[in-house]
C-alpha cells in the first residue's frame, strides 16, 4: 500500500507562457488530455499566481486522485498525478499509459522537450529509497524488511534486495550488502597487504564483514571494537553470508570484540604502550560540508590521532572515505591528512560498490618516510 506519485514535465518556447492568455491556452490543452487517461476527471480550481508567476490547475479524478498542472512563465509544465494505491490493486496509470499520456502531450503542445519519472512510491511499508554518498535519490528493488529495531545509537534495519541479497541500513544509509564483497576486500588491500601474523584493530565494523576476511588471512590476534550490540545481533542473524559465525563469540584464540565506545580500547591500548600492525576505520563516512569542522570531523580526526599512537612504525591505517562523486570532501580529508604530526601519507584505492550503485574511494595511510628510507 502507497501513495503513487506519477510526474510529468514539458518545456515549451518561454513566449508561450509568459502572460495570462498563454498560459490558459496551454492549460486547456492539457485538460482534455488527462480526461483520456483519469477517469472521472473534473476540474477542482484554477488560479492565476500573480506573485510567483504563472497558472495552476486543480483537478480531482476517480479514487481519490488528485491532479495539479502548473505553467511557468519560463515555458515549464509540470503534472503531478497522485493517487493512493492498496495491495492487489492496478494502479491508476501504469508505466506504459504514463508513456503514452507523455507522447500525447508533448505532440499536442509541440513541446521542445518531455520527461516522465518512474512512478514515485510514498508512505509503503517497507521503503526503496536511499541516498548516494551526494544525496542523490536512488531507488532499490527492495521487496521485504527482515528486521526492524532502534537501538541507543540508530535506526537498525536489515532489508531484502531481489539483486543484492540482504543489505544492513542504518539511520536510513545503506551501509553494506550480501553483494558487497569488493567492499570489504578492497577496504583490506587483500592480495596487496600481508596480514599474516599481524595483531590488528577494527574500529566498528559491527557487520562482521571484515572481521570475517580478516581471519582468513591468518592474523596474530585482531580486536573489534564496536559500540552497538544490536547491529552484531542483527548481523549475525541475517548477514551470515558476509560474517559467518564470527559475531556469535565475543572472545576466542584469534580475535575478541570488544563492545563499547572504541576510544575506551584505543586509550588502554595507549596506557599499556602497546603497538598493533593494522587500524581499520570502518566508522562514519568522510561528511559532505563546506568546510572541516563539526562534531563528526572532530571525532574523524580524533580517531585519526589516537590510531597513529597506537600503530608501529611500520603500522597502517586503512579506511573508506566516501564516494567518487564528492571530490570537495575527500581534498578536505586529505588537507586534514597533512595536518597530522607525526607527518603520514597516503595512497588510496575506489572500487564500485553495488549496493552504493557508485564507486566508492578507500585510504591505506601510513607514517611518511624519508627518501632514504628511514622514518
Amino acid at each position: 500500500m502507497s501513495v503513487q506519485t506519477v510526474l510529468l514535465d514539458f518545456s515549451v518556447e518561454a513566449g508561450r507562457a509568459e502572460d495570462e492568455p498563454g498560459q490558459k491556452a496551454l492549460l486547456s490543452g492539457v485538460e482534455p488530455l488527462l480526461r483520456k487517461h483519469l477517469p472521472g476527471l473534473s476540474a477542482a480550481a484554477r488560479v492565476q499566481m500573480p506573485h510567483a508567476g504563472g497558472a495552476l490547475l486543480l483537478l480531482l479524478a476517480d479514487r481519490g486522485a488528485s491532479v495539479s498542472v502548473r505553467v511557468f512563465p519560463q515555458g515549464l509544465i509540470t503534472v503531478n498525478i497522485e493517487y493512493y494505491k492498496a495491495d492487489g490493486d492496478k494502479p491508476l496509470l501504469d508505466f506504459e499509459s504514463s508513456k503514452l499520456l507523455e507522447n500525447l502531450i508533448r505532440v499536442t503542445l509541440e513541446c521542445d522537450r518531455a520527461k516522465l519519472f518512474p512512478t514515485i512510491k510514498r508512505g509503503y511499508k517497507y521503503d526503496v529509497y536511499l541516498t548516494s554518498s551526494d544525496e542523490r535519490l536512488l531507488e532499490y528493488d527492495i521487496d521485504s524488511v527482515i528486521h526492524e529495531s532502534t537501538s541507543p545509537f540508530q535506526k537498525i534495519q536489515i532489508v531484502h534486495s531481489k539483486s543484492l541479497g540482504n543489505m544492513l541500513v542504518l539511520d536510513e544509509l545503506q551501509n553494506i550488502a550480501e553483494a558487497d564483497l569488493i567492499y570489504t576486500e578492497t577496504l583490506m588491500q587483500r592480495g596487496k597487504e600481508n596480514f599474516e601474523g599481524a595483531e590488528i584493530i577494527i574500529l566498528g565494523g559491527g557487520d562482521g564483514a571484515l572481521l570475517y576476511e580478516l581471519l582468513k588471512e591468518k592474523p596474530k590476534f585482531v580486536w573489534m571494537l564496536e559500540i552497538d550490540e544490536d547491529v552484531m545481533t542483527a548481523c549475525n542473524k541475517y548477514m551470515k553470508s558476509i560474517c559467518g559465525d564470527v559475531l556469535e563469540r565475543r572472545k576466542c584464540d584469534e580475535y575478541e570484540i570488544v563492545v563499547d565506545d572504541c576510544m575506551v580500547t584505543l586509550n588502554k591500548f595507549l596506557s599499556q604502550g602497546k603497538k598493533v600492525d593494522y587500524v581499520f576505520g570502518d566508522l562514519t563516512d568522510v561528511p559532505i560540508s563546506d568546510t572541516p569542522s563539526g562534531e563528526i570531523w572532530d571525532f574523524i580526526m580524533l580517531i585519526l590521532e589516537t590510531s597513529f599512537k597506537v600503530l608501529k612504525p611500520s603500522g597502517k591505517f586503512m579506511t573508506h572515505a566516501n564516494g567518487a562523486s564528492c571530490p570537495e570532501a575527500l581534498k578536505m580529508y586529505e588537507q586534514q591528512l597533512m595536518k597530522l604530526d607525526p607527518p603520514v601519507e597516503f595512497v588510496k584505492s575506489s572500487a564500485f560498490i553495488p549496493s552504493f550503485l557508485e564507486d566508492w574511494i578507500f585510504y591505506q595511510i601510513s607514517f611518511k618516510t624519508e627518501k632514504n628510507g628511514t622514518a
